[in-house]
């Protein structure tokens, strides 16, 4: 792997009686675009946080941008732009206002070039004038980002940044985050998105706040020890609730037209699927795992 921008260990967070992050451990080099999947509730968005300095670890230790992320937390701040879930900004202001803002908290020098090539790098100079609170989905996420980068930071956060974005908008916002990677920044993603996770090049899947698998997506899905079949045919309702009944089909899950069926047990899956390749009505091929079907078997190991 190239430089460590994160590097981190034991990484514990617990409010109240709970747990919310147990002993995370995370290695990212710089320019690598790195997804964190798991459900709400994971611990994501607190791991998060902790790594840039916004929140302080009970337990662990490591180094965000060469700095301590327990003493020198102040410094991660600069060098870090933070993409949170919700729209955040002044939605009474234009996109140029807002841009201008946030040039001013982070005390930039030369803030009106500064906002002029954000404005232009993400494709909003002829909007600028608009109002943050009469855009698109699209849109508000577009200014989002070039307000994350009006400072230059050296890594990205992103949390769960495209939920309510139309697929188009998504498309184009992760091309510029693929820019701005080949550029060496570092980018760090959660998502529910499993498209979205394809487009990483390394993930970690996170649970109950542990870390319970990483790599990359094609790591991920050869290392599942899954085994899968895709099956066409008619009435493919009723054979669904057939299939669920057997022991070793650990997934059975409807794909367009077809039924996706997953297990772990190789040979016991094929040996209680023989009947089924038998009938002439089925038309079975043999598959590969996709990464939903690698979360949902790791989810299975956790419940």
């Amino acid at each position: 792997m190239t430089e460590a921008v994160i590097d981190v260990q034991g990484l514990t967070k617990t409010f109240g009686t709970r747990r919310v992050v147990d002993r995370l451990a995370l290695r990212v080099g710089r320019g690598e675009i790195f997804g964190f999947l798991g459900p709400n509730g994971s611990g994501k968005t607190t791991s998060i946080r902790m790594l840039c300095g916004l929140l302080t670890p009970d337990e662990g230790e490591g180094r965000c941008l060469g700095y301590d992320i327990r003493t020198q937390s102040a410094l991660i701040k600069r060098e870090v732009g933070y993409m949170t879930q919700r729209f955040s900004f002044y939605e009474d202001l234009s996109i140029r206002e807002n841009l201008e803002f946030v040039a001013e908290v982070y005390e930039l020098r030369n803030a009106r070039a500064a906002v002029d090539a954000a404005l232009n790098d993400l494709g909003l100079a002829d909007r600028q004038r608009q109002l943050a609170g009469q855009l698109s989905g699209g849109w508000k996420q577009r200014m989002a980002l070039a307000a994350c980068l009006l400072h230059r930071p050296q890594l990205l956060l992103l949390d769960e940044p495209t939920a309510g974005v139309d697929p188009q908008a998504r498309r184009e916002f992760w091309a510029e985050i693929h820019r701005l990677a080949a550029d060496g920044m570092t980018v760090l993603v959660s998502t529910h998105y499993m498209d979205e996770a394809e487009r990483c090049h390394r993930l970690a899947y996170v649970a109950y706040g542990t870390l319970l698998a990483q790599g990359s997506p094609a790591q991920l899905v050869r290392d599942c020890g899954l085994s899968t079949f895709t099956v066409d045919g008619e009435n493919l309702h009723a054979l669904q609730a057939e299939l669920l009944r057997l022991p070793a089909a650990e997934q059975v899950v409807p794909f367009g037209t077809s039924l996706h069926v997953s297990g772990a047990e190789e040979d016991a899956l094929e040996r209680q699927l023989q009947p089924y390749f038998a009938r002439s009505e089925l038309r079975w091929t043999r598959d590969r795992p996709r990464l939903e079907d690698v979360f949902i078997h790791l989810m299975r190991g956790r419940s």
